[in-house]
């Protein structure tokens, strides 16, 4: 064999050999470009952050930070980004990936504007937090068309307006967290006509104001946290021996009901009705609840606070002040 030929066989079988990685990398490659050219539109959109470094368009998207592939489908699933260095808008290009289940970004303070609506195209979300942001503007009503929704989570924003509605048909919610905004208006009435699965609510830290519909005392809550408002009237039909009601706070509000009489359920362990206006005595029933924690400070309460059950384990911060509550841990009546 000439030199010639010799050098040309051996050339050949380096290139072979060469391409073999990039064969390799093609053919193992899972990523639906589809759903890799959205994710580089995400990236480029908010100027190629660090924490999206590993997002090489020469890679597989499905080993990427931040997100997930299905292991059958291989379509992103899940965008989970917190604690990051994120400054702009929630990309538009977010609503165009159609097999995403799960949308986590927290704990990007420099994130703004409003809520897209191409996010109303995400019709398989069952997860959907957008929290500890600076995101403005209202609520959207589109989200009520995410029924697929278990969890939905748009806390300490900068979010304002009112509170639509059309959220109560979101049939499959396990808990709504709208708490830590600038939400103004009432409690929607709807929310007393949730079917299906009965939500946690989280309405605290907002500018709500108005009475409690009473519609919500069909239901049977497990968590409600009202506190931090304007609210005003009387919460007490949340109570009754029938409900599930493990952890209600009412506190920091405009509340004005007698206490005396109320029923509570076995359920609750945790009660805060801190700085109304309640009047009152301490039902003799709070003797029979496993409280972990009791809060009645700052209202107008009398008479002599219970004997039995936890009632003694909490100190006088708990019960003070007040307009006459004594006994145990408060100083013995006279």
């Amino acid at each position: 064999m000439s030199p010639s030929k010799s050098c040309f066989i051996l050339l050949f079988l380096f290139i072979l050999y060469a391409s073999q990685p990039f064969a390799a990398l093609s053919a193992t490659d899972k990523c639906n470009p589809n759903d890799k050219k959205v994710l580089l539109q995400i990236k480029q959109a908010w100027n190629n952050p660090y924490q999206l470094a590993s997002w090489d368009p020469n890679t597989d998207c499905c080993t990427w930070y931040v997100v997930k592939c299905d292991s059958k489908t291989s379509r992103i699933v899940e965008f989970n980004l917190f604690d990051a260095e994120i400054s702009g808008q929630i990309p538009e290009a977010i609503g165009d990936l159609p097999f995403l289940q799960f949308l986590n970004m927290r704990d990007l303070t420099d994130l703004t504007g409003p809520i897209p609506q191409s996010i109303a195209k995400l019709t398989d979300l069952n997860f959907l937090r957008l929290s500890y942001t600076n995101l403005s503007g209202p609520v959207p009503t589109f989200l009520s068309k995410l029924n697929k929704l278990t969890f939905l989570d748009l806390s300490f924003n900068d979010l304002t307006g009112s509170i639509p509605p059309s959220l109560s048909q979101l049939q499959n919610l396990d808990a709504l967290r709208l708490d830590g905004n600038r939400l103004t208006g009432v409690i929607p009435d709807s929310f007393g006509t949730f079917t299906g699965k009965v939500p946690d609510l989280f309405l605290s830290d907002n500018q709500l104001t108005g009475l409690v519909p009473t519609s919500l005392g069909a239901l049977s809550f497990s968590q409600l946290d009202f506190s931090g408002n304007k609210l005003s009237g009387d919460v007490s039909f949340l109570f009754g021996a029938n409900k599930a009601l493990e952890i209600a706070d009412f506190s920091s509000n405009k509340f004005a009901f007698d206490l005396t009489n109320v029923k509570f359920p076995q359920s609750l362990t945790s009660l805060d009705l801190s700085h109304n206006t309640i009047t009152g005595s301490l039902p003799q029933g709070l003797t029979q609840l496993n409280l972990q924690y009791l809060n009645v400070s700052y209202n107008i309460l009398c008479g002599q606070i219970p004997m039995g059950g936890k009632l003694q384990s909490f100190d006088s911060t708990s019960y003070l002040p007040n307009k006459c509550l004594c006994g145990a841990p408060l100083p013995s009546c006279t």
